[in-house]
């Protein structure tokens, strides 16, 4: 019988004590513990498995062995020694100020001095970290497990002023880990970001990062051999309600939960979140991503009218990765590590990375979220309309085609403090991407370029879009460069189309249509 899934607690006492099925991750632990540096950082987007990371070590360094009867560091050398813990969790509860920051460290101090008989003075909190952290050391060095470390500066990225207040709150915080070095035995803290040194960590340089540590890649998310290992039931349960083989199965899962690598030449796992409620609610959707998108990523996309068509495949170098800022946020690193974009391929020659989607899941909610923030269009709206627009092409029904446009149009403010052209030109590309049939957007030809390519079965449409302008000036522009050239081999009809978007009206408002035969 196969053991329930843990889709709803990320306790390991809860994990074991209740038998749900638990993924051994404590080789990682032990060789953490034995490499001797006293305070490390490991940077994951939401939901792979951090906060387990730091249930985890809590119980092994409360001595609690029991909970760890069968799993590998069990058998290992281990000594176990028992430590006292001061770990703090920042999801658990909201802050929208740097005063809400101080109450809420001081009220969590004061809760773990008293389960260990501790009575702290009043003051800042900072001094009553230092002044815990000591009292607790009399007899054995102190672990200190943070969770989310970044969470009260990530939720208001909206806010600036308030979130560098907050920063250069926890700046003091977390350098009283340094200034207490002596007295701690290891220092572990995890988030989403990863905030350079001479910001939020400045005062906690001994850092060792494991981010894109190679040997700690794998340490959350989910290997293939370990669903291989871990899941056989659910594999053969799922591949007889697909329909489908067992290699056929994992096929179609790496496609849609597989694809994140979080070091350069590592290994792939697949979004142990995603993968974990697939099995439990025995179908494939997008549960990684309904489960939260931060909304201040929307914000930076649209102020830094980011051209979204490169997120398919864009190359970085490797300082990218450590300059991120508050105040100087950059768009590809930020999205990297919260998740949306991972690496797919490493240059070691030159030190390029090269970021896209990491699988199907990632790539098709994050385009339909975006869209629909874009055009302000409901999602639920935007699917069944992205469908609409398949049909009427497929029907070569353009009337209808570009009515059917004018819902992703409709509702995007008057006053929008916006580059105007750059905007619908976001709105068209995602939607003629949504439409999923083999689209090139911004197509390169041998003389110009043209705005859209979507390929059929048994034609070829080609788009000319203009603002503010006439289908006359985009049909002119198709004429002049002969954008259809390129494709008079396929063996098809092309249809070429110019159209004008009026931005008063938010319609098309004039379009022209011309077949090149094939």
């Amino acid at each position: 019988m196969h053991k329930p899934l843990p889709t709803s607690t990320a306790s390991f006492r809860n994990i074991i004590n209740s038998g749900y099925l638990y993924i051994d991750k404590t080789r990682f632990i032990y060789d953490l513990i034995k490499h001797g540096n006293s305070a490390y950082f490991l940077s994951r987007p939401r939901r792979f498995g951090k906060s387990l990371w730091v249930s985890t070590l809590e119980q092994l360094f409360l001595g609690h062995r029991e909970l760890f009867k069968g799993l590998w560091i069990d058998s290992s050398d281990y000594e176990w020694e028992v430590h006292p813990v001061v770990r703090l969790d920042f999801n658990l509860e909201p802050v929208r100020t740097v005063d809400e920051l101080n109450e809420s460290l001081g009220i969590y101090l004061d809760e773990i001095a008293e389960l260990y008989g501790i009575n702290l003075l009043d003051g800042p909190y900072y001094r009553k970290f230092r002044r815990l952290i000591q009292k607790l050391a009399t007899e054995k060095q102190v672990i200190i497990l943070i969770d989310e470390y970044d969470k009260p500066m990530i939720d208001n990225l909206n806010n600036l002023d308030d979130a560098i207040k907050i920063r250069d709150a926890l700046k003091s915080f977390y350098g009283v880990i340094k200034s207490m070095d002596e007295y701690i035995r290891l220092a572990f803290l995890t988030g989403v970001s990863k905030f350079s040194k001479v910001g939020v960590f400045s005062e906690l340089n001994h850092l060792s990062d494991l981010t894109m540590n190679t040997d700690f890649a794998t340490a959350v998310g989910l290997t293939e051999q370990e669903i291989l290992d871990n899941f056989p039931e659910y594999i053969t349960m799922m591949a007889q309600r697909e329909g489908v083989n067992e290699d056929l199965l994992l096929s179609k899962m790496q496609q849609w939960y597989d694809g994140f690598a979080f070091a350069p030449e590592a290994e792939n796992v697949y979004n142990t979140f995603s993968t974990l409620n697939f099995f439990y609610h025995k179908r494939f959707s997008n549960f990684w991503f309904e489960s939260g998108t931060p909304t201040f990523l929307i914000e930076i996309l649209k102020r830094s009218e980011f051209e979204l068509s490169l997120l398919d495949e864009i190359k970085i170098g490797e300082t990218a990765f450590s300059t991120y800022e508050l105040d100087d946020l950059d768009i590809i690193p930020l999205l990297y590590q919260t998740g949306y974009l991972t690496i797919k391929h490493y240059d070691r020659e030159h030190q390029l990375y090269t970021l896209s989607y990491p699988n199907q899941e990632v790539e098709k909610s994050f385009k339909i979220w975006l869209l629909g923030n874009y055009s302000y269009a409901k999602r639920g709206l935007s699917d069944a309309t992205i469908g609409q627009l398949v049909d009427a092409l497929k029907m070569q029904e353009l009337d209808r085609f570009f009515k059917i446009l004018t819902v992703f149009f409709a509702n995007i403010p008057y006053d929008l403090q916006l580059n105007y052209e750059k905007y619908y030109q976001t709105i068209f590309y995602l939607i003629f991407m949504m439409m999923g049939f083999r689209i090139d957007a911004e197509v390169e030809t041998n003389d110009g370029r043209i705005d859209a390519v979507i390929e059929l079965a048994t034609r070829i449409y080609l788009f000319e879009f203009k603002l503010n302008k006439s289908a006359e000036e985009a049909m002119a522009q198709i004429k002049q460069h002969r954008y259809y050239q390129k494709y008079q081999l396929r063996g098809k009809p092309i249809i070429c189309i110019g159209a004008n978007f009026d931005t008063k009206t938010r319609t098309v408002d004039d379009w022209d249509k011309k077949e090149v035969p094939a």
